[in-house]
This record gives structure tokens, sequence and C-alpha cells, in this order.
């Protein structure tokens, strides 16, 4: 086991409605502090009350998906928890993962693509 799933991570126009919208259905606590993640108008989160976490993520002139269209399919990407980034990257690295964004500015996470090329994060505990 390389790493454990933090959150799943949804696109959106306006983050703290879609987490309002999922607190209806799942529970739990919209925009609850946690170290892990700080929260804007750009960034919301839902702490479920079954500890699963969905965040939300503020796109400029997001485009929804128009299901069963593959011009515009569903959006989304994943955030793994791992306590050393740089073994972790090594890890998914070998696995066949690409690096999209190395984080070289110094921040707990970095973004790698899957080997599908769906995005997803590396996000230090």
């Amino acid at each position: 086991m390389i790493a454990d799933l933090q959150c799943v991570v949804l696109d959106c126009s306006d983050p703290g409605e879609l987490a309002e919208f999922y607190q209806s259905i799942l529970g739990g606590t919209v925009n609850q502090p946690d170290r892990r993640w700080a929260l804007s108008k750009d960034w919301a989160t839902l702490h479920t009350a079954s500890g699963l976490v969905l965040a939300f993520q503020r796109i400029a002139e997001y485009q929804p998906p128009l299901w069963p269209d593959p011009s515009r399919p569903q959006q989304f990407h994943l955030d793994f928890g791992v306590a050393d980034l740089d073994r972790a990257q090594e890890q998914v690295l070998a696995q066949g993962a690409k690096v999209l964004d190395d984080g070289a500015d110094g921040r707990s996470w970095r973004i790698y693509a899957d080997p599908a090329g769906h995005p997803f994060c590396l996000v230090r505990h």
C-alpha cells in the first residue's frame, strides 16, 4: 500500500453551494477546520458522518459533464494522503503515473496523471 484516500474532489462553479447540496444527502459538516486544506471562496469541504471527505473546487468557466456525451465527461480527481511525498512519488511513477505538477514551490501536495490521464494528488499527512 502506498497511500490512503484523503478525499474526492469535484470541480464546480460554486463550491459552497455544492458542499451544502451533498451535506443535505450525506450529513456531516461543511468547511470543518482541517489542517490538510485551506478553505476559501474557491475551495469547500464536507466531512461526512461516515468519515468520508468530499471537497469542491471552483473552476473558471466550469463546464458540467453531459452524461453520457464523451465530449464533456465526468470531472473529479482523487487526493491520496502519504507520509513521505518523495517516496510516494517514486512509487506511483514506477506504477505508470506521470508528473503534472511537482510542487516545486514547497507546498504539501503534488499532482500526477494516472496511466489513462486522470489527475490525482499526493498530499503529505
